[in-house]
């Protein structure tokens, strides 16, 4: 009964996104609101199209998203694997120094992050959301607890005595096992890189803008039209969703496969 009701509670909200999606501004100011979806979504999905350029806004956060996922996953478990089976020397200090990375504010890297994409001419270009972002202290981290935990030193040096490379057994090896921790930080990339809204909005044009920033247009202005807003808002979380059940399984697998291992 209490899972039902945190399921429903979580639900909830998407659920009401839906309704006030499928309705008009009318129904939504009435002394009681609708609780179940009106008939006007298409008019409504229509109108967010034509009033902003939330087309673009879509394919550059899927560009972006996309993109920053794939290139996160890859550069982590890249450097995750080093860490944790590679012996070389300051290994465990270049570690600290990169979990040391993590307790500093995102907001006092903008303005040299700014200053460095000006001089490199990629203001206004997507690039500038992309490559600061394709691998990051946090993925790294995990990617190396995750090899650490799947991947035993054993099996590396079984791979080494039989004459494989480094980049073989990363690849044949290390990838296969810890694939449900890399859909988990790839689910996880994919969403802080689609919810990103301070750095595409300092960096990006108006006429060239990712979801968030184009939901804000749509929130702008005198008068607040929420049928308009909120249908904004449903079809940006649709991708996000979409990409959940994608790696649902992976997901779902690591969790089984840790339990039994518990």
């Amino acid at each position: 009964m209490l899972l039902a009701a945190v399921l429903a509670s979580s639900i909830f909200p998407l659920y009401w996104t839906f309704v006030v999606a499928s309705s008009d501004n009318s129904a939504i100011g009435e002394a009681t609101p609708p609780l179940v979806p009106g008939g006007n979504l298409m008019e409504n999905i229509s109108r967010v199209f034509e009033s902003s350029e939330f087309s673009l806004a879509l394919m550059n956060s899927a560009i972006v998203a996309t993109t920053v996922a794939v290139g996160n996953v890859f550069f982590s478990a890249l450097a995750g694997f080093a860490f944790a089976r590679l012996r070389f020397r300051g290994r465990n200090a270049l570690l600290v120094t990169v979990v040391a990375t993590m307790m500093v504010p995102t907001q006092l890297g903008i303005i040299p992050l700014y200053l460095l994409t000006t001089e490199l001419g990629w203001t206004g270009h997507l690039q500038a959301l992309i490559v600061p972002a394709l691998v990051s202290a946090f993925g790294v981290f995990w990617m190396r607890q995750a090899v650490d935990e799947t991947v035993p030193n054993e099996l590396v040096e079984a791979a080494m005595m039989d004459g494989c490379s480094l980049v073989r057994i990363f690849w044949h090896v290390a990838l296969p096992a810890i694939r449900p921790a890399a859909a988990v930080l790839g689910l996880f990339t994919f969403m802080g890189a689609w919810n990103d809204f301070f750095w595409p909005l300092v960096v990006l044009n108006p006429e060239n803008p990712t979801v968030q920033v184009a939901l804000s247009v749509l929130a702008s202005g005198y008068y607040t039209d929420y049928a308009l807003m909120l249908t904004g808002a449903l079809l940006g979380v649709l991708p996000v969703l979409g990409v959940f059940l994608l790696l649902a399984r992976q997901i779902v697998g690591g969790i089984m496969a840790g339990a039994v291992k518990g």
